[in-house]
């Protein structure tokens, strides 16, 4: 299949790094920052719910290896994604300690219950219980809140503020405070030693739910790295019965590998020996296990479920179709849409925001309140630093940042598993505009299987020598009449072997030209016979070659098509739901016009007879009246269409050249999946809608409550463990949302 080699021909490179210490949306921007300001990086994209950065370089300049030590030389840690080795996942243990997670909540609870000194047998005087809770705060910032305290001040120092920033000047604030209400009792200052506790406890609490959440999430691209098994059966040589384990990153291209019966096949390969049965399924969409012999290719992740053969290693890890899969939708995971940048630049400025917001509030309730409100300050000398540390702790920058990314990672993700590749979230705020679809007829509403049905001779030629000819210089082509000129030449069971061409030419859409044996042949359609100069008859023929020797015509074969199953009620449902439907073909009129009948569509939307630049020109033409265009193709020629459309559409059969071109790809080949792909991509981006609206108004709502505006009105106020409780809440509403997504079929 031709997507294994897709991203090959990217110019530049691609790397793709492992990136531990990312907390809130500012440390994204941070870290792209840090990223695009290497010599030779030309764009980075980072990604906060996988951990990954996708950073595009110039080979000339730099390397991965290169990017990674410098950044490692940061308050960032990265790993390079091995080449022969599938990208990895981060688990919840990365963001959480279990160990911290359980001093931290023993400690909130102790704190919680009011005196916890109480629960001691004796008789404690007040002294010592305030000792018990400062020795409680005190072990809080120490042990479990040690790395939010060592960040936060990392990035205050270095001007980058982040969520470990607020929350550690919060927890400080309220223990500074209280430890010198307590030393100095006459300051009449009380002591509330139970808040940088509660908001420790919470924000851990509040991480580790969601980093497991996150990973529930992460569950559908866990299926497919889980379709790669960790180890292999290596044998040394094809005769050698010695076989034994080796990890799947060891494999190497030309390996021999045995693989048992009910494994899956851990690399992309040929079969050398013997014959089985292949469960292709999870990657191809094929129902039904296919029968494979020696010559046959397999894929990465499908299962044997046959026999026991051997395979030769021809790709493996990130180069194997299923490392493909897997590199392309983290890659599109971590292309954001324009929304998302938005977001993303506020979120990165949110820090700064939240800290003059609170020295905001500790101004306005210590210099202006008292005027206004004297019997609230009267009553609590430290409600300006308790409001403002409210401020610190409710923010959330990281429901802003996790509102588009956890989305994107649940739809792509699950998109992915049903064998449909978004190439990223700008692709999917394009989709949501869409009122037209275009498709190519052949080998996208049709099966694309092309046989020969009539070979019309009108020189001395018999239709033999003809398929003869013909094979010889359509035998590099990879055009579907090509493909169905050769099988039918090896229908005919002859041995001989194809004659040699010189002087090779192709006029793309058109036709092929070349020397044989001293004589020049020309093949493609009879337009382009005659515009050569070729004496040809002016009848209208269906899909067709025609095969000139020395300009004089010697032969037309011509070709029969069949829908594909799925494509009527396929066409029907797009036209239910309101899309406007073309379809695009170089067939003739009548050709078409015959095929694609039960389509039901006007014949003013069967445009035929189209070479590749006829086909951008109508994409162009409609998009300049308004219309918001998907091209649906699978062919080189439809590369330029796909191209210029708001959304390219590909079938994973397609060539390289439309592939690369396309912002989707429907990698089993169904047409019907093109229903599911543009329902999923509708839902992901109204999820990443809410998310940020809810983000948005969280923040609206809770910033100026947190500071204090309800006291006035309703006598309500927050305290910073609440306040805390609620950030961390925030975060667990978006990421619960976005795992709705998961029931999208």
């Amino acid at each position: 299949m031709s997507l294994s080699s897709s991203l090959d021909s990217h110019t530049p490179e691609v790397a793709i790094l492992r990136v531990s210490g990312l907390r809130c949306a500012g440390c994204v921007q941070s870290l792209e920052s840090q990223l695009k300001a290497q010599p030779g990086v030309e764009a980075a994209a980072v990604n906060l719910v996988t951990g990954t950065a996708v950073v595009t370089y110039s080979p000339n300049e730099t390397t991965p290896v290169a990017i990674v030590e410098c950044l490692n030389q940061g308050r960032f840690q990265a790993t390079l994604a091995e080449a022969n080795a599938l990208l990895e996942l981060p688990t919840a243990s990365e963001e959480t300690s279990l160990p911290r997670l359980a001093i931290a909540l023993v400690l909130l609870i102790l704190s919680s219950t009011g005196h916890g000194i109480d629960l001691l047998p004796g008789h404690w005087p007040m002294l010592e219980a305030m000792i018990w809770h400062w020795g409680l705060a005190t072990i809080a910032l120490v042990l479990p809140g040690w790395e939010i305290l060592q960040e936060g001040m990392i990035g205050l120092i270095q001007r980058r503020p982040n969520m470990n920033t607020l929350v550690a000047l919060g927890a400080l604030g309220a223990y500074l405070t209280s430890t010198v209400a307590w030393l100095w009792p006459a300051l009449g200052w009380e002591c509330f030693f139970d808040e940088p506790v509660m908001i420790l406890g919470f924000i851990l609490l509040g991480r580790s739910l969601e980093q497991r959440i996150r990973q529930q999430a992460q569950r559908d691209l866990q299926s497919l790295l889980a379709l790669q098994p960790p180890k292999a059966l290596w044998q040394p040589s094809l005769e050698s019965t010695d076989r034994w384990p080796i990890p799947v990153q060891q494999i190497q291209v030309g390996d021999w590998l045995w693989v048992e019966v009910g494994d899956p096949f851990p690399a992309d390969g040929t079969i050398v020996a013997g014959e089985t049965l292949v469960e292709e399924s999870l990657l191809t969409g094929e129902s039904l296990p296919v029968a494979k012999g020696v010559g046959d290719a397999v894929l990465a992740g499908s299962r044997n479920v046959g026999a026991a053969v051997t395979l030769r290693v021809e790709r493996c890890g990130r180069a194997s179709f299923l490392g493909q899969i897997l590199d392309l939708v983290v890659q599109a995971q971590n292309r954001k849409a324009p929304v998302q940048q938005r977001a993303d630049v506020i979120a990165g400025y949110f820090g700064y925001g939240v800290l003059a917001l609170a020295a905001a509030t500790f101004g306005f309730w210590s210099a202006i309140a008292p005027h206004y409100f004297p019997e609230l300050s009267h009553s609590t000398p430290l409600l300006p630093l308790k409001l403002a540390l409210n401020v610190l702790v409710i923010a959330c920058p990281c429901a802003l940042g996790l509102a588009t990314p956890i989305a994107l990672l649940v739809g792509t993700s699950h998109a992915a598993t049903q064998g449909m590749i978004i190439r990223g979230g700008d692709v999917l705020e394009r989709s949501q505009q869409l009122n037209m679809i275009v498709f190519d007829k052949t080998g996208t509403l049709t099966t694309g299987e092309l046989e020969v049905a009539e070979i019309h001779c009108y020189g001395e030629q018999s239709a033999e020598e003809v398929l003869y000819l013909l094979a010889s210089l359509e035998q590099k082509s990879r055009h579907p009449l090509a493909g169905a000129i050769r099988n039918a030449w090896a229908a005919c069971g002859q041995p001989r072997e194809l004659a040699t061409v010189t002087a090779v030419e192709t006029a793309l859409g058109l036709g092929i030209s070349g020397w044989i044996e001293g004589h020049y042949y020309q093949a493609g359609r009879l337009s382009w016979l005659r515009d050569q100069g070729v004496d040809c008859p002016s009848c209208e023929v269906d899909t067709h070659v025609a095969l000139a020797c020395d300009r004089q015509l010697i032969a037309i074969i011509t070709f029969r098509d069949r829908l594909r199953p799925e494509a009527v009620s396929t066409v029907q449902a797009l036209q239910a739901e309101g899309y406007e439907i073309h379809v695009l073909t170089g067939d003739t009129t009548k050709a078409a016009q015959q095929l694609l009948e039960p389509l039901g569509l006007p014949p003013t939307h069967l445009h035929t007879e189209l070479q590749p630049q006829q086909k951008l020109a109508l994409i162009e033409g409609w998009q300049a009246q308004g219309k918001r265009v998907a091209m649906v193709g699978d062919g080189m020629n439809d590369a330029p269409a796909l191209t210029a459309a708001q959304v390219g559409i590909s079938l994973g059969s397609g060539t390289e050249v439309a592939i690369e071109a396309a912002d989707i790809i429907l990698t089993r080949n169904h047409l019907a999946d093109l229903l599911t792909v543009l329902e999923l991509s509708r839902a992901t981006f109204r999820k990443i809608q809410q998310n940020l609206l809810w983000a948005v108004a969280y923040n609206i709502v809770g910033l100026p409550l947190a500071a204090g505006v309800g006291l006035p009105l309703w006598g309500l106020s927050l305290t910073p463990g609440i306040a805390a409780a609620c950030m961390a809440v925030s975060s667990i509403a978006v990421v619960l949302n976005s795992l709705s997504l998961r029931r999208v079929n």
